[in-house]
């Protein structure tokens, strides 16, 4: 047995840890486990989402965000003429840059969202005419 002590969002945990071997391990798997004498974590707060802009200047077309990250580059401006398949985002997210592109010809009508931003899956980023 070895003991840990570990702090999971502040809030710190005696924990002791056994080691079994493979063949141990497939005759518990029937066993149900004891319960855990220290209160679940409070689960993790989400990740900051990018304000909402007035819907005044945006354009008919939106670029959205494929999945939850961090914005790390924008790469376009309101006014902008952009072609098919351009860069307008970079989007970090599991520590990998994903560049989101513009699905059409036309210009940029607002960017929605600041370098720093969290967004989710789906938000708007870009709006364009």
């Amino acid at each position: 047995m070895k003991n840990y002590r570990i702090t999971v969002n502040g809030v710190t945990y005696d924990v002791e840890v056994e080691e079994i071997s493979a063949d141990q391990m497939g005759e518990q798997a029937g066993r149900t486990a004891a319960a855990p004498s220290a209160p679940a974590p409070a689960p993790k707060a989400p990740a900051k989402k990018a304000p909402a802009k007035a819907a005044g200047a945006a354009g008919s077309i939106t670029v959205n965000a494929p999945m939850p990250g961090k914005i790390v580059d924008i790469r376009v401006k309101a006014g902008d003429q952009v072609t098919k398949g351009q860069v307008a985002v970079i989007l970090e997210a599991m520590k990998m840059e994903n560049e989101i592109c513009v699905p059409q010809d036309g210009t940029v009508a607002s960017v929605e969202v600041s370098v720093g931003d969290g967004v989710e899956g789906g938000n708007v980023l870009v709006t364009m005419d």
